[in-house]
């Protein structure tokens, strides 16, 4: 490829920035205080609920996240057509009507939620219960409550503790939003191989990947300026 064409190249796939960092911004809103919930949910002492929360926790992580995209993808809409369904659970459906704009959008910001929620919430629930059961009782011999105790307490210890396994999460996400276009989502990826295609080059494929290096590296030097910011909890 010429330099003419390489730049070409570049200034259309900035566009597709856009569509790749709203799949990130939206699932990393959601999935991580759903990870927290589901990680609460896990340890809890009514053993159903923790059954449930573990057999989730093992699909998401058991199987592909490309699978878990076309499944919802193509279940929620059959969903969607059923009788009977609870009012509010019909709403949510509505948001993947497939005459919807936003209907591929919407399928993978919910597939991704669900499976990095899994993940986070292994993260958390490791975090949480590596506190010392000291620090829960220093926290009552003080009459703080429970949840005092955990808000001020054990949740800026677990943060702390999370957060090396967490940014290494998160740049998973970063570069597993190339598998949105596995549904026809264009984003970086996919658009980079509708260029291959174009060109006959793979060098839309090394550029494309030069803009995941570009995202990691960024996240990397947060993660490690948040790690310095709480050191003070050595």
């Amino acid at each position: 490829m010429s330099w003419e064409e390489i730049v070409n190249v570049v200034q259309i796939l900035v566009k597709y920035v856009v569509p790749s960092l709203k799949v990130f911004g939206f699932t990393l809103l959601f999935s991580v205080p759903l990870g927290m919930i589901v990680a609460m949910l896990k340890m809890c002492r009514f053993k159903p609920i923790s059954w449930i929360t573990n057999i989730y926790i093992l699909i998401m992580r058991g199987t592909p996240l490309m699978l878990q995209i076309i499944a919802v993808c193509y279940a929620l809409p059959k969903l969607r057509q059923m009788d009977g369904l609870p009012e509010f659970m019909q709403g949510f459906l509505n948001i993947f009507d497939v005459r919807s704009e936003n209907y591929l959008f919407n399928t993978i910001i919910v597939a991704f939620t669900l499976n990095y929620a899994a993940y986070f919430a292994e993260i958390f629930r490791g975090g949480i219960e590596s506190i010392p059961k000291g620090q829960y009782e220093a926290a009552a011999s003080l009459s703080m409550t429970k949840g005092q105790t955990f808000f001020h307490v054990i949740l800026p210890q677990v943060v702390k503790r999370v957060v090396p396994a967490s940014s290494n999460e998160i740049i998973t996400l970063v570069k597993d939003t190339s598998l949105a276009g596995v549904i026809s989502y264009i984003e970086i990826t996919a658009k980079a191989r509708q260029m291959m295609n174009t060109y006959s080059s793979l060098t839309p494929m090394f550029i494309a990947g030069g803009f995941y290096l570009i995202f990691s590296m960024v996240i990397t030097l947060a993660a490690s300026y948040v790690e310095k910011r709480l050191n003070y909890y050595k």
